[in-house]
């Protein structure tokens, strides 16, 4: 991504590689796998375990915003890593990404109470952040055009072994070691994925010189952005009271605005092309993050499972994303590829259908489980079709621009919608499915709305 050791670019081009594993790209291929697996095992881990996190610390009202609020702080992180890919590549922002990252891991892992571990995570989500725009143009730079689609069929297979072990080994980890453990195994596992991936970006001749039109500009509309979505995740905890409705306005007013500024043009009105493709990967992203942080919560409080039961059901949706990705990467013509996005939309929809009778209706938890598979699997025939799509429209000088934007897309999406259901889960009280209820209908509806508008993605890739 970035180059160190070189300061001009090779003046003949490489062999042509025809996988991953091919001379060249092998080094990096495994170091962006070491790299996924670890934020994937520190998602799938966290996820399982914060509701003994909330519980132990009394912190359950504070359950949806330790995610919401690394999602909006990740906003930060996505343009500064846009701006630093295009200008030098990917490396620096990697560097930045996994020191802030195991920062943040530190600090929640040392927190003396909820509110710290909730800051924690906030500073894990500047480093993710950038490490997910700067691993996406990275590996979008160094691997040809022509293996993109095995290349997020890989990083969605590196899912599999956290999706099947994360949550199981979380449970382990809190019973045996506490659940600070959880952050500080993930802490000690970053400078391994480091030395992996560093040496293969450090190859990586920087790309021409870009400079954009309003840098400092860009930077301060994403940092209106985090805060907007944090003061709406505010108003989902302050109650009644005059503070509510002032925090929701001037949260919908910052985040809103900065999104039209830092997003691409019609991307809020998902218009045909990228912005439709930005606009359905926010809420693809919304409506199954929203409904994978309260699944482990509602099986533990409602259920009765134990959280290595709960773990299990984030594992099988894990474990089917891959399964469905690697589907998409078999899909080779453009109308296969459009009929295949709206059918992962709609197995999400079903999906989360399916999680919604079983809490309206107190059905066998087994529905649930299979409901959560079949989301699953839907999201991965879809994301990565979104993710081909955005690098397929983007020139490669605007490749970072353009990554940093569909990642921002899916924090601000999921940020909104996270803090959306943690109100309607407040109002409906801290007992009882019905706040559950309320959230998964939010999401499912979520989901179906990007089904509608699933054939925009395509209307200029053609």
């Amino acid at each position: 991504m970035i180059s160190i050791g070189t300061t001009t670019a090779p003046t003949t081009p490489p062999p042509p590689a025809d996988t991953l594993f091919s001379r060249g790209l092998a080094g990096a291929s495994v170091g962006a796998v070491a790299l996924v697996s670890l934020l994937a095992f520190e998602a799938m881990a966290v996820a399982a375990a914060m509701p003994a996190i909330a519980g132990a610390l009394d912190g359950v009202a504070l359950y949806a915003l330790a995610f919401g609020g690394m999602l909006a702080s990740s906003v930060l992180g996505m343009v500064l890593a846009g701006r630093s890919c295009d200008r030098h590549g990917a490396w620096r922002a990697t560097v930045a990404g996994l020191v802030i990252f195991t920062a943040g891991l530190l600090l929640a892992g040392f927190a003396p109470g909820m509110g710290w571990v909730v800051a924690g995570r906030v500073v894990q989500g500047l480093g993710s952040g950038m490490l997910g725009v700067a691993l996406y143009v990275g590996m979008g730079q160094l691997v040809p055009a022509a293996l993109h689609p095995r290349l997020f069929a890989l990083l969605a297979a590196a899912w599999v072994v956290p999706g099947l072990v994360g949550p199981a080994l979380a449970a382990l980890l809190v019973e045996h070691l506490g659940w600070r453990a959880v952050f500080l195994v993930v802490a000690a596992a970053v400078p391994l994925a480091a030395l992996l991936l560093l040496p293969a970006f450090a190859r990586v001749p920087a790309p021409a010189a870009h400079a954009s039109a309003q840098p400092a500009a860009r930077v301060g509309w994403a940092l209106l952005a985090a805060v907007g979505a944090l003061l709406l995740h505010g108003a989902s905890q302050t109650g009644a009271g005059w503070w509510l409705p002032a925090s929701l306005v001037l949260g919908l007013v910052g985040a809103g605005t900065a999104a039209r500024r830092l997003l691409p043009r019609g991307s809020l009105s998902a218009a045909p092309g990228l912005s439709a493709v930005i606009a359905l990967r926010g809420l693809l992203a919304a409506a199954f993050a929203t409904a994978e942080v309260f699944v482990p919560l509602y099986l533990t409080r409602e259920q009765g499972f134990s959280l290595t039961q709960a773990g299990l059901a984030l594992s099988a949706g894990a474990v089917m994303w891959s399964c469905g990705s690697a589907l998409q990467a078999r899909i080779q013509q453009p109308r296969q590829r459009r009929r295949g996005l709206q059918a992962g939309f709609l197995a999400v929809t079903a999906g989360l259908g399916a999680l919604l009778v079983q809490m309206l209706l107190g059905h066998s938890p087994w529905l649930l489980l299979a409901g959560w598979t079949v989301a699953g699997f839907g999201i991965g025939l879809s994301f990565p079709m979104l993710s081909v799509l955005t690098l397929s429209l983007s020139a490669p000088a605007e490749q970072g621009h353009n990554a940093s934007a569909l990642q921002l897309g899916d924090a601000l999406g999921c940020s909104a919608l996270l803090a959306v259901a943690g109100a309607l889960f407040g109002l409906a009280g801290s007992t009882g499915r019905w706040g559950f209820v309320l959230v998964m209908g939010l999401s499912m509806s979520v989901a179906f709305a990007g089904a509608l508008l699933a054939r925009r993605a395509f209307a200029r890739a053609d």
